[in-house]
This record gives structure tokens, sequence and C-alpha cells, in this order.
């Protein structure tokens, strides 16, 4: 089997399935019949979230010498200029003014405590890393590892995960065995350590105790098997029924008509905000 026809299943893919199938088709397979393109819906806490790690992890192409030179609060200023006013989902000056706030204190907060982003690191050398979960089954995991430590010593690297939002991650996501899964076979060094950088609040990051290769392996193909085997008897219903969930609502209004479009992102989407959304639809952790 070629890898155009495989099923390709990431964390972002994988949750939003868990979460409501109706969801997982209305935003990875469902494309607008007038553009042909896939839809996003964007909200302050994603637009946040993205500007964040864009800033954070374009450091990693640099050398350890350089990483620094330009402040970081320029670079974010820069960046966020692809995320101000509707562009990013925010309902008034005032909303976009506070998240835009929370980015600067986050990077004001690793420009004093910079730690392993001061220390040299390891880019895997794929756009979007990925491989054969099972080529058996034609599936294959993807996703980006927003940072990969490089220990010189033993020749290992540790999964650094930036965190935007102001709650822990659940005991049980899936992210970081999908990103051990992804660092383990996408490059060629051993994994020692993952840490999540909280960075609202932590002026370090949080070690995190990796876990099993092969449970996480086991686990991820079990939710891949399950949006394969979807895929192929289309079918994809919302598990409250007709009524849809708070997962899938967002999508359905999109393609009633009922979101504004604001342009197409970096992935060739058309991204919609909502009406009604603000300050306080922010979800527990923003994944990218």
């Amino acid at each position: 089997m070629d890898k155009y026809s495989a099923v390709w299943v990431s964390h972002s893919s994988i949750g939003d399935f868990r979460n409501c199938p109706r969801a997982y088709y209305l935003n990875n397979v469902y494309k607008d019949p007038t553009t042909g393109h896939k839809i996003t819906i964007t909200s302050p806490a994603l637009a946040l979230g993205s500007t964040v790690h864009n800033v954070l992890e374009s450091l990693s192409t640099l050398p350890v010498q350089d990483r620094f030179q330009t402040p970081l609060l320029e670079l974010f200023e820069k960046a966020w200029s692809k995320v101000e006013g509707i562009k990013g989902g925010f309902p008034d000056p005032e909303t976009e003014e506070s998240y835009k706030k929370r980015g600067q204190d986050m990077l004001s907060r690793v420009a004093k405590n910079p730690g392993p982003l001061k220390e040299l690191a390891v880019k895997i050398n794929l756009d979007l890393p990925n491989y054969w979960l099972s080529e058996e089954d034609g599936i294959i995991l993807c996703g980006k590892i927003d940072w990969l430590e490089y220990n010189k010593s033993d020749d290992s690297v540790r999964i650094l995960d930036f965190k935007t939002g102001r709650h822990e991650e659940k005991p049980d996501s899936l992210q970081l065995p999908i990103y051990y899964l992804l660092a383990h076979n996408c490059q060629t060094r051993e994994v020692k350590g993952a840490s999540y950088w909280y960075l609202d609040h932590d002026d370090i990051p949080v070690s995190q105790p990796l876990p099993d290769l092969d449970v996480a392996g086991a686990t991820i193909l079990k939710h891949a098997k399950e949006i394969k085997l979807a895929r192929q008897l289309n079918r994809f219903k919302c598990k409250e029924g007709e009524g849809g969930c708070k997962y899938c609502r967002p999508y359905e209004k999109v393609i009633k008509g009922l979101a504004k479009f604001v342009g197409s992102d970096s992935y060739n989407q058309d991204v919609y905000v909502l009406d009604n959304q603000g300050a306080s639809t922010e979800p527990s952790s923003t994944i990218l």
C-alpha cells in the first residue's frame, strides 16, 4: 500500500474521533462543495496557542548562539499580526488584548528562563513527521513534536511539549504516547524522557513518565482501526444523536452558513469563526 491511499491519524484527529465521530468527519473528512477545501474553526485560545508555539518552535531551527538574538516579544508581535482581529476569532479589542497579554507574559517567562531552549536540540527532517503505524492495515501516524532536547553525553533525546492553556493535561491524554511513538520511529536517537512546559504559570518544564512503547502502539492502533472502519463504512454518527453534541455542533453551524469565513490557513483549510465565542471558550489545552 502507498502512503496516498493510507489512513493518516494524529493526536488531534484521534481526539476528534474519541470526542465525537461526527466532529471527526466534519473536521477531517468533509470538504466544502464550493471550495473543495476542508473546514476548521478558530478561537482566541487557538490563536494564542498557535502563535506562541510558532515563535518557540522556530528557535529549534537556529544554532544555539543565534536563538535569542531577536527578542521573543519582537517575534511574537510579527506572528500576532497573522491572527489579530477577526482572523483569530476575537470578538472585540478587549478580548484580543487580554489574550495577547497572556502570550507576551509567556514569552517573557521563557526569555528569563530559557532552560532547555538554550541547549542543543534535534530537528526531525520531515515537514510532517510520520511513519507506518501498521502497513498491513494501511495506517500512518503523523504529528509535530514541539521540541526534542539533545543530550550530547549519551546521544539521546527528550520530548518537550509547550502548553499554553491554564489547565494540566488530562491523565488519559494520548498526546505523550503519540509523541513518544513518533520520536522513537522518526529519528534514530533513544528517547529517554519527556516534559510538559506549562508556559502560563511554570518557569521550568515538568517531567513526565514515559509510557510503555508497546502499550502505546497497541492503544493508538486500536483507535486508528476504529477510524479506518468508520471511514470504510462512511459511518460518523454523533454519540448524542441527531441534536449533536458540543464537539460537532460548531461544525454543523459552519456547514449551515451560521459562521463567518475569515480566510485560509497554511493547510489550505477554510477557516471560520462562530459569532458567540469569546474568552470563555478556552479548552483545557491547545494541540498543534
